[in-house]
């Protein structure tokens, strides 16, 4: 299964993006989709998770109450809505996939691409 990540872009403060991550081929009901984001020059973080099966998810402190992961099955895509955007979610967001209920990046063996999210203050 590869994934396509995808729906970055330039936005200011305050503002919203939705980050789309495509995948093909069959996704098993035991899956958990995540996305992680990389700042320049910082480690790979944790953003959400969800699992492909149900609608359970899991936030970073730092995103929660702003962000939110859905996924559509139907449409073989998980979603990260972003709203109320700061300069500090600036970064590559990558979508993943894993079989684990973890925010250990090191528990993913699937990753898209990354698309890049710059927030200007």
């Amino acid at each position: 299964v590869q994934l396509q990540a995808s729906g970055g872009g330039l936005v200011q403060a305050g503002g919203s993006l939705r980050l789309s991550c495509a995948a093909s081929g069959r996704i098993y009901s035991s899956a958990v989709m995540a996305w992680f984001r990389q700042a320049p020059g910082k480690e790979r973080e944790f953003v959400a998770l969800t699992r492909w099966s149900r609608p359970s998810t899991l936030y970073a402190d730092s995103v929660k109450g702003r962000f939110t992961i859905s996924r559509d099955s139907a449409e073989n895509t998980v979603y990260l809505q972003m709203n109320s955007l700061k300069p500090e979610d600036t970064a590559v967001y990558y979508c993943a996939r894993g079989s684990q209920w973890s925010q250990q990046r090191n528990d993913y063996f699937s990753w898209g691409q990354g698309t890049l999210v710059t927030v200007s203050s």
